[in-house]
């Protein structure tokens, strides 16, 4: 093998420019070419073919910086259907034109969706990325634990997960955690502790809305900035038991923080984001806004009492205030943990097309012995008997419901992914970067720029 593609699919994360890197250094000590392919899979539908050679002479192009978020290579929404025969086949004669020899995928479970037709046409891999935190599963069984029940309703069923375990542990989990994951919680236990002054201060109570979608890891990593409530999706909102905890709260202490999960489900399993669903072009639903629906739903089971003695004499609407986090979990400077473990994980990669696998997925393992390892797993695996791959949610045994916030067995998952997760350079770089005297003289010189001039086309 040598010559391999390389793409980046499906919504930005803060590592994976680490994880084309990693690839590329990987290839680099093979003597394999790197291409890069522009804009995902829609690059590899253009018929012009765009793409860069990223390691020259086998040295990585300068342009190629671990520590800056985003993707060099652009990346969009556009995926590949087994069904869309006349797409495969333009895909089969830019690949044979590219005289590509493998295929990189970097992305989530759209992405190994979108790549497993074209593993049809030459080997193909895939580098895990999501800020989500749920390509995986929980132990190796879980996804044939997918049940589908008859409905009177379109489609005809609804799916159901019957779980085996109510416990785990935690060297069972297959891909204990996902480039993005780490530097998305930084941003968000951040954003919290800045948000809990105002809160403080004004004698509020503060809704802070993270992503995530169907799965509640972001939430749940939010228990860094030490919130008061955390609601997850994977556990149906009680509102009175919420209302009662809140009250208890500012009655102590005057103030309340609460981190919502973007997809948290009311007791009947509706999401509360999502009543009037829109979805985007990897069928995942666009969420209109858990925290807002909450805050309603809030307003109204409150009252004003509570608020009557420390907050006399202001509005009615005064008390209570909502934030999304929104993109800036997606963006910025990944932390240490993602940068090393996403240039592991591309390199891994290189080695398993050089070992002729194809439709692997490289996966990050732990074992409380010797901490984390890359391995992999056939995408398959990840697959229910239908042939769907549903993300994976937070375990029952990670979130106390009662308390509404981590359980000892959550708190011990987060422990060896943040322990270490910042380094001495992450914060050198503040230090030294963030008030910087060019910053303020100078425009922002945007990779896109640079990464232009060596594009070519077939």
């Amino acid at each position: 093998m040598k010559r391999i593609g390389i793409l980046t699919a499906g919504g930005d994360t803060p590592a994976l420019n680490a994880t084309i890197y990693g690839a590329v250094e990987r290839a680099n000590a093979l003597k394999v070419e790197i291409v890069g392919l522009q804009r995902g899979y829609a690059g590899l539908l253009d018929s012009r073919g765009p793409h860069v050679h990223l390691n020259p002479l086998f040295t990585a192009i300068p342009e190629l910086d671990p520590c800056k978020g985003g993707t060099l290579l652009g990346s969009s929404r556009t995926y590949l259907d087994e069904t869309h025969k006349d797409r495969i086949e333009l895909v089969a004669t830019h690949v044979k034109k590219l005289q590509l020899d493998g295929l990189i995928c970097i992305g989530g479970d759209g992405t190994i969706n979108g790549m497993q037709p074209i593993a049809d046409i030459l080997p193909c891999v895939l580098a895990p990325k999501t800020i989500d935190n749920d390509l995986g599963l929980n132990y190796i069984d879980e996804a044939n634990e997918w049940i589908r029940r008859p409905t009177d309703t379109n489609p005809g069923y609804c799916e159901e997960l019957r779980r085996s375990r109510d416990e785990m542990e935690l060297e069972d989990i297959i891909n204990y955690a996902t480039p993005g994951y780490a530097t998305a919680v930084y941003a968000v236990a951040q954003s919290l502790e800045r948000l809990r002054t105002t809160a403080e201060s004004h004698r509020r109570v503060a809704i802070v809305e993270v992503m995530g979608r169907q799965s509640g890891y972001i939430a749940l990593g939010a228990a860094y900035a030490q919130p008061d409530i955390i609601l997850i999706p994977e556990s149906p909102l009680n509102l009175e038991q919420l209302t009662a905890r809140i009250v208890q709260l500012y009655e102590l202490q005057q103030h309340v923080v609460i981190v919502v999960g973007e997809g948290v489900r009311d007791a009947n399993g509706m999401e509360l984001g999502a009543t009037m669903p829109t979805f985007d072009p990897a069928g995942n639903v666009r969420y209109s806004g858990a925290a807002d629906a909450i805050g309603q739903m809030l307003t109204k089971s409150l009252g004003e009492h509570i608020f009557s003695e420390m907050r006399a004499f202001e509005p009615a609407s005064s008390p209570m205030f909502i934030r999304k986090i929104g993109h800036t979990q997606r963006g910025g400077r990944p932390i240490l943990f993602d940068r090393f473990y996403a240039s592991q994980l591309g390199g891994k990669a290189v080695d398993l097309l050089l070992s002729d696998e194809s439709n692997e997925v490289a996966i990050l393992q732990y074992e409380r012995a010797s901490g984390f390892r890359v391995s992999s797993i056939s995408a398959n695996k990840l697959r229910d008997q239908w042939g769907e791959i549903h993300p994976r949610s937070v375990h029952p045994s990670f979130y106390d419901a009662r308390r509404m916030q981590l359980s000892a067995t959550g708190i011990d998952y987060l422990h060896p992914i943040f322990t270490n997760a910042i380094g001495a350079d992450d914060v050198e770089c503040i230090r030294t970067q963030m008030f910087s005297a060019g910053s303020v003289r100078n425009r922002y010189q945007s990779v896109n720029t640079d990464i232009r001039k060596r594009i070519r086309y077939l």
